[in-house]
């Protein structure tokens, strides 16, 4: 498979970013084959991971609360809140090693029912949970998650579809996987190859993939960025923004950002401000994956094994 347009680096990421749309469909066909250890509707969930994880755990709770599917809280691992009950725990962990996801959910074995979302059943992550989804088709060589982490909000994300409406201008994950298929091949906004510094701005659940575009460009690139809810960037944030710099906006844009951000003289791109159009702001994120890769290859770094960083966190001392 060739590298995908836009990128400089031939790597185990660039072909797993590409991949992305096709793991996209396969997730969304199987979500009838998990349905009993999925959350039902109307089940009060939190939703647990580490890093990417945490971050995809945060896109989905926003919106099954949003569709009206029931409540649902996001925790990063390490900090579950001690003595807060619900219907059910789904952990996201795609090596099923994590140090904390491992202890978190041999802490909570008997309170509540645990699902656990990973690439490998054949790992720990089995032995704490009462139901496992394994997604090996999505799992990945490169220490830095892409198509894992998204093709397990997808898998959630179309269960959510399954149950009812989801809320006004979230696309079906039909839509999602064409427009990822676009952000595969369209190309990089020049003014972002060239920023110094990019700030990613979401709303509502679109806020988990700002966070994970920093993340990824941090992670791949060693890049200077920062994700903030969008209504959030004027307080504060925007003072950073100038020429030279970028800003990032997933999803429909609070209203007045774009005037706002232009008297800064900062490099702006939102909803359908560039070749690649209107997309969804997962399939968005396909394209900031694709941007970290391709400043990974322009500074001589490897994106699929970044600086002090491995696949999985496992903590020496630490026990279940």
């Amino acid at each position: 498979m060739s590298t995908p347009p836009g990128s400089a680096h031939t790597s185990h990421t660039s072909r797993e970013i590409a991949s992305q749309p096709d793991c996209w469909r396969m997730a969304a066909a199987s979500v009838t084959d998990h349905q009993d250890v999925l959350p039902r509707l109307g089940e009060r969930v939190a939703v647990v991971g580490c890093g990417t994880s945490w971050f995809m755990a945060l896109a989905y709770a926003e919106l099954r609360e949003r569709a009206g599917q029931g409540e649902t809280d996001s925790f990063a691992a390490s900090r579950f809140p001690a003595g807060r009950r619900y219907d059910r725990i789904v952990a996201l962990t795609r090596s099923g090693t994590t140090t904390e996801v491992l202890d978190l959910l041999a802490r909570l074995r008997g309170q509540a029912p645990v699902t656990a979302v990973t690439a490998d059943a054949g790992t720990p992550v089995a032995d704490v949970a009462d139901g496992v989804i394994e997604l090996a088709y999505a799992d990945e060589k490169s220490v830095v998650q892409t198509r894992f982490a998204t093709t397990t909000f997808v898998l959630l994300r179309a269960h959510l579809e399954s149950g009812g409406p989801l809320p006004r201008g979230v696309r079906t994950i039909a839509q999602a996987a064409a427009d990822a298929e676009r952000a595969v091949a369209a190309p990089l906004p020049e003014v972002m190859c060239a920023a110094e510094q990019i700030t990613f701005l979401g709303d509502g659940w679109a806020y988990g993939l700002a966070l994970e575009a920093g993340l990824k460009m941090r992670e791949a690139a060693g890049a200077w960025t920062e994700a903030y809810p969008a209504m959030e960037y004027r307080h504060g944030p925007i003072s950073i923004a100038r020429p030279g710099r970028g800003t990032w906006v997933f999803g429909p844009a609070p209203h007045g950002l774009a005037d706002d951000v232009a008297r800064t003289g900062v490099a702006y791109v939102a909803e359908s401000g560039d070749a690649a159009g209107d997309l969804d702001p997962l399939s968005d994120l396909v394209r900031a994956q694709r941007l970290a890769v391709h400043l990974a290859g322009a500074r001589g770094l490897d994106p699929d094994r970044p600086r002090a960083l491995s696949r999985s966190v496992v903590l020496a001392g630490a026990h279940a």
